[in-house]
């Protein structure tokens, strides 16, 4: 039978940092900006389990993780160094002759046809630990949606398996933000339609979620409820469709120029990486208030572009669409690639 296994490791980016720290394996670890938490205004990335329960969370402020847990060890996020461990794990995945479809740097689908699909997660369970230092939950689903559910009732460091035959019975009573692709804010136009479980969901009638959400989100989010989802693992490398940077500031800008020049070094910087690899058709800019209003506002350039001027100075004119009457805590730059035939 084929079956669908979504392989995602623990804890990664303070797994990593204890895989090559061993005197920390016990600790509580805390990774996130430069790790240091004293500094205003930067947030976790990852919290290991020892962290986790004091309460710490990706998403927290630092100053605030150091706060529930003092004791814990703070480390700064090193990029290279999560890129080369999550290559190593996606290798020893495809060891197993099997397709990857990579999501990120923790977490990936591979298909699988056997009998026996709980023996091969336990087998790329050991491998992961033994050839990486690192572990891993697997999901086990009938297709890519369930897999994923699947895992979130195997960890920690387990496997699970979740099909149509238990899908009613695990699911049917959750909130509906318990769906992978359901988030807080869908959630809430959901329960306006009275539909708050994923049970309601999926009962839900087509037509009254396409006025709501479109006709093909609004059937799609119906078919999220029966637990439908693709069975196709895709091993095409995914091509970035879009790059972007963004700071947040340690003191609030209130003056214009101040925020001419950062906006103009996030385009400058987002245009030098392209480097004139990609042509870009459309810049956005995002601006955060002090009080967290935060706003995304975009332009279609006249034709497509790799020169960093232009990509600046549509950045400043798009910039010019804000009221900026407020002061700001955060900007980011992103650009858009234009299709490649």
């Amino acid at each position: 039978m084929k079956w669908i296994l979504h392989v995602d490791l623990d804890q990664f980016l303070a797994a990593v940092e204890k895989r090559r720290r061993p005197q920390l394996l016990e600790v509580p670890v805390v990774v996130g900006g430069s790790g240091d938490p004293t500094k205003a205004r930067q947030v976790v990335a990852c919290a290991s389990y020892e962290a986790r329960a004091f309460g710490v969370h990706a998403g927290m402020p630092l100053r605030a993780a150091f706060r529930k847990c003092p004791e814990a060890v703070f480390l700064p996020s090193d990029g290279p160094a999560y890129d080369e461990a999550s290559a190593e794990v996606m290798g020893i995945l495809r060891s197993f002759g099997l397709p990857v479809q990579v999501l990120g740097w923790d977490e990936a689908f591979a298909g699988a046809e056997t009998a026996d699909p709980e023996g091969l997660a336990e087998d790329i369970r050991a491998a992961i630990s033994t050839r990486a230092g690192l572990v891993c939950s697997v999901g086990i689903g009938d297709n890519m949606l369930r897999a994923k559910i699947a895992t979130g009732f195997a960890k920690p460091a387990g496997v699970y398996r979740v099909t149509a035959d238990n899908w009613s019975e695990l699911m049917a009573h959750r909130q509906t933000e318990a769906l992978w692709g359901i988030g807080k804010r869908t959630a809430i136009r959901l329960q306006t339609l009275g539909i708050s479980t994923v049970d309601h969901l999926a009962r839900a009638e087509p037509a009254l979620l396409a006025k709501e959400f479109g006709p093909r989100i609004g059937p799609w989010l119906g078919r999220l409820g029966q637990g439908i989802g693709g069975t196709e693992v895709d091993t095409t490398p995914r091509e970035p469709t879009s790059r972007s940077h963004s700071t947040t500031f340690a003191s609030d800008l209130t003056d214009r120029a101040d925020i001419d020049a950062q906006v103009t070094a996030l385009a400058q910087r987002v245009a030098a990486e392209v480097g004139g690899s990609r042509l870009v058709s459309r810049v956005a800019v995002t601006v955060r208030t002090a009080s967290f209003y935060t706003r995304t506002k975009i332009r279609k350039l006249d034709s497509p572009t790799s020169s960093v001027d232009a990509i600046v100075a549509a950045a400043l004119a798009v910039l010019d669409l804000f009221p900026l009457d407020r002061p700001v805590r955060l900007l980011g730059v992103r650009v858009e690639f234009a299709h490649q035939p």
